[in-house]
This record gives C-alpha cells, structure tokens and sequence, in this order.
C-alpha cells in the first residue's frame, strides 16, 4: 500500500506541487527517500524517525521507501519533514488513509514531535487555495497562511499527537486567525529636519509618484535623516500589495511569528553587500535586497561605495520591476518593483563644492568619485537634488516645519487622482506615474504649449536621453497632480527639469 500526501516545493513565489509517496514494504531494513531531495531534504530522515518516536510510533522493521514526485523537480527545504511523518503514520495506520486526501502539508519536525515554523506558509495556503485543497502547517505559521482566505481549511497544530487526535476526532484544532503587526509607535517625523526645504519638497514628490531620488551632499547635511522619514509619508499598502510583499517576505522567512504589516518596505543595505545579497541568487535562489523592497523603498546610502557590478545590476529591476536569477537548471522571477532612494557625498573628501573648501586633488577627486556611479544607471534616476550643509541659522532659528501627516495627505490625494486616471483608462494594474509606460505617459501628460516649447529647448540643449525625456514627462505629471491641475504646465516642466540636471554639476546645466 502506498499513502500519499501533498505537498509543495517553491519556485520564486509560486508554489509547486508535489506528491510525497510513502511505501512499506518486505526488504532490507531502512528508510530511503528519492525524488532529488537536497541535504535538507534528506536529513529529515532522521527527524522523521525521532520525532514519530518521542509520539509514541516506531517504523515497522521493513523497508521504507518515500518518493517525492515529480522526480526531476529539485526538492529544498525542511518543509518536507511534516509531510513524510503524516505518509509515514497514513501508511502505519496511525491516522485514516483518506484524512489528508483535501490538505496540503509542510513544516519541519523537532526531535520531540513538536512541529516548527517554516518559510512559505503563505505561497503555500495560495497554491493550496487554488487546488481547492486545505493546509496542514505549524502552528507559529498558521497566522501567516490565514491571509490566504476565509474559505480555505487550514489546520495549524503544535505537534504530531495534535494532528493524530484531531483526525481521529479526540481533539479538535481551530483555524488560526490572521495577525498584523502593529505600527512602529514613535516613527521618524519630517518635522525632526530643520532647513532643507528643496530636499523635502522633492521627497513629496518622489512620494507621490514612485521616482527614483538621489541625495548628493556633504557629510551631515541630512540625507540618511531624509531617507529615514520617506516611509512617514507613503500611503499604505493596499490588499493586493499587501499580500505580493508578504509572499516574497514569507519565502524568505522574514514574517515574524506570521504577522504581516501593511507598512511599505525599507530596505537599507550595508554598501559591502554582494550582488546575490542585491538582487537575489545564492544556493536556493533566494529573493534579494530588490525583491525584499518590492512595492517599498531600496535605500542605498553612500552610494558610490557599492560595487561597479552591484549598482549596475539593479538596472534591470529599476527598468522591469523584476529580478530575473538565472542558473544552469532553473530560471526564477522575483517582483520587484521598488523606488531607489541613494545618497552620497560629492566626493571622496566629502566637501567638494562647499564655500571655503577646495579638494586637494581638485576636480579630479569628484569626477573620480562620481564616474564610479555608471550612466545608464543615473539615467534610470528621475530626480536628483543637491543637499548643502544646514547653516548655524537653520539649526538655532525656531522655525515652524511640515510634520508628516501634512505632506502624507498631499501624497495620498495625488496617488489616488493617479490610480483613478489609470482605472479609467483600463489600466488598473498603474498604480503610480513612475509604472506608467513610455507611450502611455505621452497621452496622460501632454504638456500645454508653453511647457511642449520649454521641454523641446531643454531636450536639444541638456541632450537628454528618449528615456530622461520620458521621465521628465512622469516627474511633471506627479507635480501637476500634488497642484490638482489636470494639464501639465511649463512650471510643471520646469521644476521637473531642474530636478534631472541639479546634481550633474556640468558646465551645460549652467
């Protein structure tokens, strides 16, 4: 006889099923499990064993045979532990034959039988919801995989006693309830920065539409602390955002105790990250920096200290919203659609540019520095602002400043005019202007003639690239939206201008 349990292997997001077949049959004594397990996989025979022992089961004397199907997909994790105990105990007659027939089961086993979290309790219940099938997964991911729906059955038990009882009817388990974790109580406030007034309006601005912001500036002139509070002034996630960042966030087992947040991700990795770290990859494929960011914010702090090869490896994801890894044996996408935030010093010194300062390898130190950061991807960058140093006057002079709920308002009225433009014009799936398409941003941000003029005078004498000139066109029509005008004017342009040539410190933006 041969007991069957579903399960699932992970493939990026997308959970894959697979059938676990457990037989017990005369032969040489062991267990033995196929299906190209990997070491996790296959050490779980071991914790198998341990754990149906310490629950009172021993394996029969006879060989043990559990194959994994479909064998030639590639099986990682320990999440294959549950479900090889669940065939093992169907096979001994320990639970009913046809129990697990409507579940899919993961989780990883104790030595004492108890059953411990494991990463993807979401994607899973997702897949498991569209087989029309249950789930089986412990109890510490069972807050997690409730998300998935109120109509999908999900069992979430501490132990393998727990299931065996609750299958034979002496011992009922009730369905996990789904857990959010509560808002960080004293959150970084706008009102915290003094003076830099120009950096906090185009931080609104890159709010409201999801552009890309870099911050060039001397040591202390605030740029970490800007960066710190963009979160304060994003909307929150909605629901479908909300359950993208979560699947990524559960493959990666970073829900702690399966409680979602409906907070936007900020991601601020160390500059000596690796570029499996950045953009994902390593043994499993697992989801990077970029992914981790989806539907957030990358922070990239002292940005030209990153690798040459990290920085420019983040330009397919700023371009596609995804993070394409690919290996010998199998291909995985990663979302990833994020809004970069950097910053840097203007140099290696740090004051280049600064009254009373000169560099004493003078322009050669801040081109050296600044030639670290690639064209193409400073192309990729919609506004880009310098940040002097905060004056004595600014730090000692009271001075009535913006709190973030202010400027959150203008960002929600402006992100919601943008979703309600798109929804009308059959694109839903836009949720902001930086998504919007090159051909698309032509009709929803025709210029009037006096901004149509100014725009083609600056094309001809900044040479801007066909892709600056369509990220103007999207920076414009985000400032048209905060002003609630439904035209995009020359002041528009002109402001959207001046933020693509401020921090290129050449002699033609003069």
């Amino acid at each position: 006889m041969v007991a069957r349990v579903s399960t699932v292997s992970f493939q990026g997001i997308e959970a894959v099923p697979v059938d676990v077949q457990v037989m017990i049959a005369p032969g040489k004594v062991g267990m033995h499990i196929v299906g190209l397990p990997d070491k996790a996989v296959a050490e779980s025979r071991e914790r198998v064993q341990a754990a149906l022992h310490a629950s009172g089961l021993s394996l029969p004397a006879k060989k043990v045979t559990v194959n994994l199907a479909p064998a030639d997909l590639p099986k990682e994790g320990s999440h294959f532990d549950l479900p090889i105990a669940l065939g093992l105990m169907a096979a001994l007659g320990a639970i009913p034959g046809d129990a697990l027939d409507g579940y899919v089961v993961l989780g990883e086993l104790s030595l004492d039988g108890t059953i411990a979290s494991v990463a993807g309790a979401l994607p899973a219940a997702m897949g498991a919801n569209a087989l029309g099938k249950g789930l089986i997964c412990p109890s510490e991911s069972g807050p997690e995989a409730a998300w998935a729906g109120e109509e999908i059955d999900i069992l979430a038990p501490r132990s393998l006693i727990a299931i065996a009882n609750h299958f034979r009817g002496t011992q009922a388990l009730a369905r996990p309830v789904p857990a959010m974790r509560a808002a960080p109580a004293n959150m970084p406030d706008l009102s915290d920065i003094k003076g830099q007034e120009t950096a906090k309006r185009a931080l609104e601005v890159a709010a409201a539409g999801g552009h890309n912001l870099i911050m060039v500036g001397p040591p202390g002139s605030g740029k970490s602390m800007l960066a710190a509070r963009l979160p304060s002034i994003l909307p929150p996630l909605s629901a479908p955002e909300l359950l993208e960042v979560s699947m990524i966030h559960s493959i990666a087992g970073q829900l702690a105790g399966g409680k979602l947040s409906d907070r936007r991700p900020f991601r601020a990795p160390h500059h000596s990250a690796s570029m499996a770290a950045m953009v994902g990859g390593g043994l499993r494929a697992r989801p990077g920096e970029v992914s981790l960011a989806h539907n957030g914010i990358l922070f990239l702090d002292e940005f030209p200290e990153f690798t040459p090869q990290v920085l420019d490896s983040l330009r397919q994801p700023l371009e596609n919203g995804e993070s394409v890894i690919a290996r010998a044996n199998h291909r995985v996408s990663y979302p990833a659609n994020i809004q970069l935030i950097a910053a840097m010093n203007p140099c290696r010194c740090g004051m280049a540019g600064e009254p009373g300062h000169s560099c004493a390898r003078g322009p050669r130190c801040q081109a050296d520095y600044q030639g670290r950061i690639s064209g193409p991807l400073m192309d990729r960058i919609d506004i880009r602002i310098d940040v002097p140093a905060v004056t004595a006057q600014d730090l000692i002079a009271p001075q009535a400043a913006e709190s973030s709920a202010d400027v959150a308002a203008r960002v929600a009225a402006a992100r919601t005019m943008q979703q309600a433009r798109y929804r009308d014009i059959g694109r839903p799936d836009i949720r902001t202007n930086s998504q919007c398409s090159t051909s698309l941003v032509e009709q929803v941000a025709q210029p009037d003639a006096g901004g149509q003029a100014l725009l083609s005078d600056a094309a001809e004498k900044m040479r801007f690239s066909a892709r600056a000139y369509h990220r103007i066109l999207k920076v414009a029509r985000t400032l048209a939206d905060l002003d609630g005008a439904e035209t995009v004017g020359r002041i528009h342009l002109a402001e959207a201008i001046s933020y693509r040539i401020a921090a290129e410190r050449v002699s033609i933006a003069a």
